[in-house]
């Protein structure tokens, strides 16, 4: 699945954060931009697998799943 979300850079000394505002609670952190980027993406990364398997838990088991594909 390929998704893009938005990555907003803010400087605090030595050090960058990032967060986007469309994943409420990701952030990431770095000493530099790309470092920030990566720990930004890994904390969405984290934040969509859980919601995914929260959402999950409560669909019956004779339930029909398909994926959908947003482009």
């Amino acid at each position: 699945m390929h998704n893009e979300f938005t990555a907003v850079f803010e400087r605090d000394d030595d050090w960058y954060i990032a967060y986007s505002p469309e994943i409420p609670g990701a952030n990431g952190q770095g000493r530099t931009k790309e470092e920030a980027r990566t720990s930004l993406a890994e904390a969405i990364a984290l934040i969509l697998k859980d919601r995914r398997e929260d959402g999950l838990r409560g669909v019956p088991p004779n339930a029909e799943r398909e994926t959908v594909t947003v482009k």
